[in-house]
């Protein structure tokens, strides 16, 4: 079967070609980046026997997580958990949140969450999305939609939930979040595109469906192997955004790369048609297979390479450097900069769990674990 590829002719990472690179190689070097200069060592924060895949951390200190619905592991648990001091996860906010598979009522319980983060609001918000398979047959008609449920951490209480049915399609994924003034920013990684909700007028669009910017047209890989789902090759369309500090900017990607910017005003503005959008976004930098991303508030972006266990450091300008590179970064994901300026990474395993390996069988090393580095980056929200 022929491989996707893009129609498209991008710039080579560093100046040469992206090529998969061969899992646990020596030059997987923990502290070092391209110019050789010390960087703080990886410290093992948390680890679990359940796949985490992204960490939020509150200003006073708290830790949040979620635990995919495809993360396996032989232990049942929560979807959401706050870790205790000692990595206990404790339902978050509550048990019945985190039933679903006894309650069924998907209005007051997580169906399947793939992201947590805090907004500039304080509260912790979280990505469900619903009865849905990414890349997989259409969601059941009658299945749960997806959602965004809003909580307040000082009270532990659910203060509001969003449905997303009004944006969302058959295939749609909804995947993750970010935040401008009144404006949520959605990526769809099952069906290609955006989602711009305004949360003062509770109007939903899709923009750039099916755009070149939002859809998987390349080759996945992962620790030197090309990701394989349903035998075929992966695609995991729009994944990872983020916004810059100005708020002026969005940038935004498929999985497999590379990642595109286009201003915040036109992807706000309803009235500009979808020709007159897609002119306004910008080739930014040809990215590899990322699990996850973070910006700083100095606008550099941090981009985890899949392929090569490493994450980059992107600045505004799109000069990269290699900010660490280590064979325990085994598929990155959802990155978080917390209040001390700590970079956390979740190393989640994704490709190796049933669903990515040719076999069909899980192969997660456990257990799983997210790291910090003490960089003294400045965060935003």
């Amino acid at each position: 079967m022929r491989l996707f590829r893009s129609p498209f002719r991008f710039p080579p990472i560093g100046g040469r070609t992206l090529l998969p690179a061969l899992a646990g190689a020596s030059l997987f070097l923990s502290g070092l980046t391209t110019a050789g200069a010390a960087t703080p060592p990886l410290q093992t924060a948390y680890t679990s026997q359940r796949v985490m895949n992204a960490v939020s951390v509150s200003d006073d200190g708290r830790v949040f997580v979620s635990f995919p619905y495809w993360g396996g592991g032989d232990t049942p648990g929560p979807a959401v958990a706050e870790l205790d001091h000692d990595g206990s996860p404790r339902p978050y906010p509550d048990e019945k949140w985190n039933d679903w598979a006894r309650t069924h009522d998907s209005d007051h319980a997580f169906v399947r969450v793939n992201a947590i983060r805090f907004g500039p609001d304080g509260r912790l918000w979280v990505v469900d999305s619903g009865e849905a398979n990414v890349g997989g047959s259409p969601n059941p008609p009658e299945g749960a939609k997806a959602k965004l449920v809003v909580i307040n951490i000082a009270t532990g209480q659910v203060e509001r939930t969003i449905s997303l049915a009004a944006a969302s399609t058959p295939h749609t994924y909804i995947d993750d979040l970010r935040f401008h003034g009144s404006t949520l920013f959605l990526t769809d990684a099952g069906d290609p595109g955006l989602v711009v909700v305004d949360m003062k007028t509770g109007q939903q669009r899709r923009v750039l469906e099916h755009a070149r910017s939002t859809t998987d047209e390349r080759p996945m890989y992962a620790e030197g192997h090309l990701l394989i789902s349903n035998g075929r090759p992966a695609r995991v369309h729009a994944d990872q955004l983020e916004v810059s500090p100005d708020g002026t900017k969005l940038y935004f990607q498929p999985s497999s790369g590379p990642m595109w910017v286009a201003p915040t005003a036109a992807l706000e503005d309803a009235g500009l048609s979808p020709d007159a959008l897609e002119k306004q976004v910008r080739f930014f930098y040809d990215t590899p297979t990322t699990g996850g991303t973070a910006i700083d508030g100095d606008g550099n972006l941090y981009v985890s390479d899949t392929n090569r266990l490493r994450i980059l450091r992107i600045t505004p300008a799109g000069q990269a450097t290699t900010l660490v590179a280590d064979r325990r970064l085994v598929w990155a994901d959802a990155m978080w900069i917390a209040h001390d300026g700590s970079l956390w990474i979740p190393a989640v395993q994704l490709n190796r769990t049933a669903t990515f390996e040719r076999d069909g069988k899980s192969h997660l090393q456990l257990p799983v674990a997210i790291y910090r580095m003490d960089l003294h980056l400045r965060p935003v929200r």
